[in-house]
């Protein structure tokens, strides 16, 4: 298959379902969401929430301030798409009026349920014809939208103009992405299928790096307003997101754990395994 971001042929990768591109490092995987109709194992919430919450309410702050940093002075009108439990439209809402999409119907009921702003289904579908917003925001989602191109173009039609479109997502120049490919190519894939999120209902169906990011963006009609890592790890809560990542052997689990805690001081060193992209609409014409 052809690249979506440069065009040039993909190649096998590490797996029947992984492709590559060569030229510009762009990488895909032939995996089908399953949302609302899944049948694999579950993801335990609770686990998920002690997770990932604190790792993510830090990483949201600073969303928020290039939210508020790059849109335009009266910018009030904020989109979080894949809201998820709410916990962005919770940190972004004293700043932006908010809105959330989330088309998991369970996890977008519950966060509707605790009085925040969340319609159920899938962007742009849910929106009111005419509906627009200073600011676009995709928290570790647009990796999984297999029809990136249309969601992008979406996006440039909801924004008003010099709107901002923020996208917050892997990085396969990341530390840990790395090291789970070399690990894969050495036999042992359970954390290259883990960070792919493989045989979850929502799988990653795209891994950019901060530079193809860009191109496949611009080619939407944006322009970079800022680019940056956030961090991917925190000690605390480490063990129970291992654990909602998939169904892992308990062996494997704890080789994992232990493995990571240790080269928590020198991942400082590394490119992070999380980047933020911010894309301000360009002008018509």
């Amino acid at each position: 298959m052809a690249c979506i971001v440069c065009g040039n042929p993909q190649m096998a990768g590490l797996a029947g379902w992984h492709a590559t591109c060569p030229a510009c490092c762009y990488e895909s995987a032939a995996l089908t969401p399953a949302i609302n109709a899944h049948t694999g194992p579950e993801v335990n919430e609770a686990e998920r929430e002690a997770g990932l919450k604190a790792l993510r309410l830090e990483n949201f702050k600073t969303i928020v301030h290039y939210a508020k940093k790059h849109a335009r002075p009266n910018a009030r009108r904020l989109l979080d798409v894949g809201s998820a439990h709410g916990w962005f439209l919770e940190t972004a809402r004293a700043d932006f009026d908010v809105l959330g999409v989330e088309p998991d119907a369970v996890v977008g009921s519950r966060a509707a349920a605790r009085g925040l702003p969340v319609r159920s289904g899938y962007f742009p579908d849910v929106l009111a014809e005419g509906e627009r917003f200073d600011v676009i925001v995709f928290n570790d989602v647009i990796e999984h939208i297999p029809d990136i191109r249309s969601a992008l173009a979406a996006c440039r039609e909801r924004l008003d103009e010099g709107g901002i479109l923020i996208l917050n997502l892997p990085n396969s120049r990341g530390f840990f992405y790395r090291l789970s490919k070399l690990i894969a190519r050495l036999g042992w894939r359970a954390p290259f299928e883990r960070l792919w999120q493989k045989d979850l209902p929502s799988p990653h169906v795209h891994y950019f790096n901060a530079r193809n990011l860009c191109q496949l963006v611009a080619g939407q009609g944006f322009e970079l307003a800022e680019a940056a890592e956030l961090p991917a790890l925190r000690a605390r809560g480490l063990l129970e997101r291992l654990r909602c990542a998939g169904n892992v052997p308990t062996l494997s689990l704890y080789a994992q754990y232990v493995a990571i805690m240790a080269a928590i001081p020198v991942l400082r060193m590394f490119p992070s395994d999380i980047i933020v992209g911010v894309f301000r609409k360009k002008a018509a014409g």
